[in-house]
């Protein structure tokens, strides 16, 4: 499936009753999810983020913009924020299976159904531009609203559609669509109400830096080229543009910044280099805040470098990662973060059907032993895998954070990360091998009323067995390969918790071998001898080396007790 996320920004974010007068239609259109609605009352401006298929992304979008020019006038508005219309932008964004330039085409139908049908001047920007001077937002937006009138009196900035008016466009403004990367809105928080000292960090930092003056003052003369053009002097963070401004609501000034691509200039590298120019200034930051979505990897990742600054493990779990980035970026000083409400995955998983791994222990317990077939065997071998890993990954915890072995906390940290990558996957198998149990089932189910339904009962059901024999392989085979981590961990792990370890070989070894006898039952259920052949020798192999590993592990354990 294809999926685009839109992020349209309005300029009302102070009136609670428009704002989600706005953000209702786009719960009326079907295949779209509504995720954020990010209100900002200093800025007078609302972030709004949907999710959904294409053509439903489009129609969603347009309902907006026509709501938001209905209830919104922009010669009344006011707000900190850059603006130039009602609905000020609207950027999709390519979120799987779709490429930018595809996602551009679906921001040129937007901006030619806004155009003709809404009567709103429309200028597209970055990979939706028609025209290169046009990519960029600040330039697209110069003069903003209050400008509007001469921009539209311009040839050169005669709109890719809608009125070339300002008349037409008095109420509603101009909007600005694009087709872009996944974009960070980010603001960092300071310990001054100083506009000026914000603004003078937010040209440290930016991209485009400040214009240079001789003497590198700002009494200096400005430095000029050639052609009598300014020169610029570029800041220090790359795809960042960065704004200072004093936000009332709060009582303190900000650098606002738009990341561009968190694969360059990351959340956390932001930070830390706002932090470093803040404090040569004598400023000190104090947090940060995130508006609208940020994907989980951005916080994972900030996470993970976090706890490296510390030298402490960062093979930890996902939910560890996302507390150490929120506290050490001070994202919970404004207000309480919510990971499932501002992490773009959690958003998109809210709503779906509960996962066995998400159970209680008690629930589990509970669930297995009822009447239902499922979870059976499979999915409780998955689970003793990951009871397993998760030892030996204890184990390169402690190990990293023992007393005196503080030039050791890397080696551990690696062990430590690997063990947590087998962990997940076989958390994720512990409910693949349920579903695929569940796929045979209504294989069965499928009619057989005449020759074709028999035909393709048969054909489905080979292929739901097929899938429920390749399952619990892969239960077999990452088991057995996260007895290495196990292993690693009795021989040169904390001396104190070799036990630990030499239980993980027990749980991993089960793993192994239930996950085996679950290939075998299925395996019986096929024809095709060859394919049967092939896997069960493979799952053969794989088990005796399983049992070997895991003797040698118990040896090794048994000698250190």
């Amino acid at each position: 499936m294809q999926l685009i996320e839109c992020v349209p920004n309005i300029s009302e974010g102070r009136d609670t009753s428009i704002i989600k007068q706005i953000t209702d239609v786009v719960e009326t259109v079907s295949g779209v999810r509504l995720l954020d609605v990010d209100p900002g009352k200093a800025t007078n401006r609302t972030v709004i983020t949907f999710v959904g298929e294409p053509s439903s992304v489009v129609e969603a979008a347009f309902k907006l913009i026509k709501k938001a020019s209905e209830l919104i006038d922009m010669s009344k508005h006011s707000g900190e924020h850059p603006r130039m219309g009602a609905t000020d932008v609207c950027p999709m964004v390519p979120i799987a299976n779709i490429t930018m330039e595809e996602t551009a085409s679906y921001a040129h139908q937007l901006g030619e159904r806004v155009g003709n049908e809404l009567n709103i001047p429309v200028y597209f920007y970055e990979n939706a531009a028609k025209k290169e001077e046009r990519r960029n937002l600040a330039t697209v937006r110069s003069g903003e609203y209050e400008g509007l009138k001469k921009k539209l009196s311009d040839p050169k900035w005669k709109p890719d559609f809608g009125p070339d008016n300002y008349e037409g466009a008095q109420s509603t403004g101009a909007t600005a669509i694009s087709a872009r990367d996944f974009l960070i809105a980010y603001n960092v928080n300071l310990n001054t109400t100083s506009t000026r000292r914000a603004n003078a960090i937010a040209f440290d930092v930016r991209e485009k830096g400040r214009v240079a003056r001789e003497g590198g003052t700002l009494s200096g003369k400005i430095i000029k080229d050639s052609d009598g053009n300014d020169l610029w002097t570029p800041g220090t963070l790359k795809s960042v543009k960065a704004i200072g401004w004093f936000i009332e609501e709060y009582g303190v000034a900000q650098i606002s910044m738009n990341l561009t691509n968190i694969s360059v200039t990351s959340i956390h590298k932001a930070f830390d280099e706002v932090a470093s120019k803040a404090q040569i200034r004598g400023i000190r930051v104090t947090g940060s805040e995130l508006v609208g979505l940020v994907p989980l990897n951005a916080i994972l990742e900030a996470g993970k470098y976090f706890l490296e600054k510390q030298q402490r493990s960062v093979g930890v779990s996902e939910s560890e990662l996302i507390k150490i980035a929120v506290k050490s970026l001070g994202l919970d000083e404004l207000g309480p973060f919510k990971p499932e409400e501002r992490i773009i995955e959690y958003m998109l998983n809210a709503g779906n059907e509960q996962k066995l791994v998400d159970l209680t222990l008690t629930d589990f317990a509970n669930e297995t032993a009822s009447e239902s077939p499922a979870p059976g065997g499979g999915s409780i071998s998955a689970y003793a895998g990951v009871l397993g890993i998760s030892l030996a990954t204890m184990v390169a915890n402690l190990s990293s954070h023992k007393r005196g072995w503080d030039d050791r906390w890397k080696e551990f940290s690696i062990w430590a990360e690997k063990g947590q990558r087998y962990k997940n996957e076989l958390i994720r198998l512990v409910d693949e091998d349920t579903n695929s149990f569940n796929k045979i089932m209504d294989a069965f189910r499928l009619p057989k009323g005449n020759e074709l339904e028999i035909k393709l009962r048969k054909q489905e059901i080979i292929k739901a067995t097929k899938y429920a024999i390749a399952i619990p392989l892969q239960v077999m085979e990452t088991a057995y390969e996260s007895m290495h981590i196990i292993k690693a961990m009795a021989e040169t792990g904390n001396p104190n918790s070799v036990t630990d370890a030499g239980v993980g070989a027990l749980c991993a070894r089960t793993a192994v071998m239930g996950a085996f006898m679950n290939v075998k039952i299925n395996c019986k259920d096929l024809d095709d001898t060859d394919y049967v052949s092939d896997i069960i020798s493979r799952g053969e192999k794989i088990q005796e080396m399983a049992q070997n590993l895991e003797a040698e592990i118990i040896k090794i354990t048994e000698s250190k007790i």
